[in-house]
């Protein structure tokens, strides 16, 4: 279907409060990675006039909460209506400079999942170096400046490991060391966690345990999906909002018919 097609069905769906039953006893978690505007075309990146469209459609369709009180609803087996959590992946320094800014601005929480040995350096990851580009991280002083803004923070491993490759000595480092390192430096308990990648596979269930043993209170995939009652934290659903949602109200459609699962 083409895209302009996609758009506009979305659009008659939430303005015509359809969404309100396709949606009911329902929960959404996005997960975004950078945000910024750059020439060069990069799935992880949304620009940031786009990010700023997105934060509106949230507003007015959904009812944004931390992703901590959304765990919060889950294991207290509450009822769901159409709640819709942000979060980011790795800490890029743009989610500092411009996601930031743009929430408080509209004043609506979000959940910034840390690769905490990153942070500060001068690191590129596989992805950025091969297609040639580098994007900077946040520093650490950036990283509490968050946490005292409000905003929650969560563990994203200490390297980006992939966790359905990895066990036993490797994968508890990647876990524990990653919770250890963010208390550290925010003096304070960290609670969530996303695991990196995020499909099915990127995760082995004895790493699963690691998590939840680790004293986390949920995980986080990210292969799409909506979250019920009686999501188990652990198996919490993410959305990937990329260049395949080009439009707030395209993301819309695809989510509202159930077509925001991806491929695991």
């Amino acid at each position: 279907m083409r895209e302009w097609i996609k758009r506009l069905v979305g659009r008659t769906i939430f303005d015509s409060h359809l969404d309100a039953v396709l949606l009911r006893h329902s929960a959404v978690v996005v997960a975004f990675h950078r945000v910024q505007d750059t020439e060069v075309a990069e799935g992880l990146t949304v620009s940031v006039g786009l990010f700023e469209a997105y934060c509106r459609f949230f507003q007015r369709y959904f009812n944004v909460v931390s992703l901590g009180n959304l765990v919060d609803k889950l294991e207290s087996g509450a009822s769901l209506d159409r709640e819709l959590a942000i979060t980011f992946d790795d800490g890029y320094r743009d989610n500092f400079d411009h996601a930031a800014p743009i929430l408080e601005k509209l004043g609506l929480p979000a959940t910034f999942f840390i690769v905490t040995q990153w942070m500060g350096t001068e690191i590129v990851p596989w992805w950025d170096r091969e297609i040639g580009v580098r994007h900077p991280w946040m520093s650490w002083d950036q990283v509490k400046s968050l946490h005292h803004r409000g905003f929650e923070l969560g563990a994203h491993t200490r390297t980006h490991v992939d966790l359905g490759s990895v066990t036993d000595h490797e994968a508890r480092e990647e876990i524990l060391g990653a919770r250890r390192e963010l208390e550290e430096h925010l003096s304070t308990s960290v609670e969530l966690f996303a695991y990196p990648y995020g499909r099915l596979a990127n995760l082995a269930d004895a790493n699963r345990h690691l998590i939840r043993g680790a004293g986390f209170r949920c995980c986080c995939s990210c292969f799409g999906g909506v979250n019920v009652p009686g999501t188990d934290p652990f198996h919490l659903r993410r959305v990937p909002i990329s260049s395949r949602y080009p439009s707030p109200m395209q993301f819309g459609f695809e989510l509202a018919l159930g077509r925001s699962v991806q491929l695991a």
